[in-house]
């Protein structure tokens, strides 16, 4: 998942902030919000969206299901219905293997950037 990390959590995002969180068109978002009763942002009278943390988790999570486990709408529906716990405990799983596998990624990269070691002796 493209998913940007914000250092700073704050308490509301716009539409147009968790869109770009998720690499998705506004209009994405606005759809899962008419499909998934999980998602519920904030509205002013003249209809701005903004996306409280649970809101984003709930796209985090239906963003699992349809964008990488590529179930349609109605099965990732059906899913967040039968079992949403697991779902959410799998979906955390999975993130945080991507982020072990991003670490040692990033570990491989800066040892090839040293490159081999010319002898033992460097090292003693």
């Amino acid at each position: 998942m493209a998913l940007k990390k914000e250092k700073n959590q704050k308490l509301y995002y716009s539409i147009s902030e968790v869109a770009q969180m998720f690499e998705v068109n506004e209009s994405t978002l606005r759809f899962w919000e008419k499909e998934f009763d999980v998602i519920r942002p904030r509205k002013t009278a003249k209809g701005t969206r903004f996306y409280k943390q649970e809101d984003i988790d709930a796209v985090r999570l239906i963003y699992h299901l349809v964008k990488e486990r590529g179930m349609t709408l109605a099965g990732a529906r059906q899913k967040l219905k039968d079992n949403k716990e697991t779902t959410v405990r799998q979906e955390d799983i999975v993130n945080r293997l991507k982020q072990i596998k991003e670490e040692l990624l990033s570990m491989k990269e800066a040892f090839d950037a040293i490159g081999p070691a010319d002898s033992v002796e460097s090292f003693e």
